[in-house]
């Protein structure tokens, strides 16, 4: 069940994060960022996959947080969740 709760976490926070990089590079292109003042020199492929996993890095964060403040603790949610298997 450990293993589980990270892909709950993680996939759901990857799929989101490849949609949310789609759009945000649909609107903000490579060459326009500006970082501290100088502009970035960087290829665009290495700007995608920073701005990738900085935002599958803060989607986990909320999915992490979300799973956080669940009602009850994590034994009721195992106990729930390996009962519906069978």
């Amino acid at each position: 069940m450990k293993y589980r709760i990270f892909m709950w976490i993680l996939w759901p926070s990857f799929l989101v994060a490849g949609l949310a990089e789609g759009l945000l590079f649909t609107l903000v292109h490579p060459e326009d960022i500006v970082f501290l003042g100088y502009p970035v020199q960087a290829s665009h492929e290495a700007i995608y996959t920073i701005g990738f996993f900085v935002l599958w890095f803060f989607l986990a964060l909320s999915s992490t947080l979300s799973i956080y403040i669940l009602p009850g603790s994590l034994s009721d949610l195992n106990e729930k969740f390996d009962r519906s298997l069978f």
